[in-house]
């Protein structure tokens, strides 16, 4: 028999009232997941299983709830679904894509479509876009502020059709800083704009480009913080990864310059807009942890 020794865990109140909001936080996830699986379902052709799975779509909710637990499930349902969106973009511009020219009518059409159009038909991407468009169109805030969301739906499409370009001419990769600068490819501030509008909430919205200009450093953070944890699949998918152009050691500490820099940022941002400053912090303290095992993609 082995006896433990170690000491007991604290059993107080304090354990309890964490892991209470903890499993609130769970059972938000998961009802994200419920959520993401029938939007997967409506979709089948834009959503095929593999590579989307139960897995994406738990991690997904789950990153959502744990960046704004204050949140309820309705609050976040848009959120949820735009980040699907971009996973949505990146399989299709990464893996399906066959020339430019496709990657150039997929977005044309999807900014047709930001821009009030009908999708086209056969076309499922747009469609499911449009179901955003219009549940955002119903919140007041969103006439103010369609440009800004319609603009960051463009940086998605143009960054990523950027990487295109660069894997089909693998012997002239672009440099560290310039893979950096095209951190739009992870569509994390695109969704922030959707999280802000359909919260509509005037004190964020009136502080929208510093927060704006705070989450795309995240946005940056998180991209290399991404890269780390995604190396080997990277590898084994033909997916560009900033550890393909520099050691580790020099990812590492730019991610370490980038986050001091973030802190700076939120600093006025937290008093004058507290929730959205947390919301942007959160992104980058989940993503440490979660890129240390694992991934989004839950097909290896």
């Amino acid at each position: 028999m082995t006896l433990r020794t170690e000491t007991p865990p604290d059993t107080g109140g304090d354990q309890m009232t964490m892991a209470a909001e903890q499993g609130r936080i769970c059972a938000l996830a998961a009802k994200g997941q419920r959520d993401l699986a029938k939007v997967a379902a409506a979709y089948p052709d834009l959503f095929p299983a593999p590579p989307f799975d139960a897995t994406l779509f738990g991690n997904v909710a789950m990153a959502i709830a744990f960046g704004a637990p204050w949140c309820e499930p309705d609050q976040l349902r848009i959120t949820n679904r735009a980040v699907l969106w971009g996973f949505a973009v990146d399989w299709l511009v990464d893996h399906e894509a066959r020339s430019r020219d496709e990657i150039d009518r997929l977005t044309a059409r999807c900014l047709a479509v930001t821009d009030g159009g009908v999708p086209e038909a056969g076309d499922p991407l747009g469609a499911f876009l449009a179901e955003l468009r219009d549940e955002l169109a119903a919140v007041p805030a969103f006439a103010a502020h369609r440009d800004r969301w319609r603009e960051e739906v463009r940086k998605v499409l143009a960054a990523m059709a950027r990487e295109w370009d660069w894997k089909q001419a693998p012997d002239q990769l672009p440099g560290f800083e310039e893979y950096l600068d095209n951190a739009a490819n992870l569509a994390c501030t695109v969704v922030n704009v959707v999280h802000w509008i359909h919260d509509d909430d005037p004190v964020t919205l009136d502080h929208v480009g510093p927060l704006l200009a705070a989450s795309d450093q995240v946005q940056r953070i998180l991209r290399l913080v991404n890269d780390l944890g995604t190396y080997e699949r990277d590898l084994r998918w033909g997916d560009l990864n900033a550890l393909m152009l520099v050691p580790r050691s020099d990812v590492e500490r730019r991610i370490g310059e980038l986050t001091a820099q973030a802190r700076r940022m939120l600093v006025p941002l937290r008093a004058s807009t507290p929730v959205a400053a947390d919301y942007l912090a959160r992104q980058i303290g989940f993503s440490s942890g979660f890129y240390r095992s694992t991934d989004f993609w839950g097909t290896p």
